[in-house]
């Protein structure tokens, strides 16, 4: 499975467009993260915690799309963006998403 965030695939053309495809995850914080994070604040610096988490939430959410675009018998799924959100006190949602295609070259 190709996934690209550019409208094409270099060296092979899109023969079919299959839809939108998503996939999300909300992540909420961590106690211990949170201390930390607290901590951090009053030297400033990157907030490794966070960052793994946000990271690994990426990943999550790219494999569900990946998978929703496999379940479509998709090639590939091109144009893909993410984008985050707040939806609680506290927790974050991830989605990624783009459009599935089958290639050929």
């Amino acid at each position: 499975m190709i996934i690209t965030n550019t409208e094409q695939v270099a060296n092979y053309q899109i023969t079919q467009s299959l839809g939108l495809v998503t996939g999300n995850v909300v992540r909420s914080k961590h106690v211990g993260r949170d201390i930390m994070a607290g901590l951090k604040t009053i030297v400033g610096g990157e907030i490794r915690g966070y960052t793994e988490m946000m990271t690994d939430a990426r990943s999550v959410a790219q494999a569900r799309m990946t998978e929703e675009a496999q379940r479509l018998g998709a090639d590939a799924v091109i144009n893909v963006r993410f984008t985050t959100s707040a939806v609680a006190s506290g927790m974050s949602e991830i989605l990624a998403y783009g459009t599935a295609v089958k290639i050929s070259r």
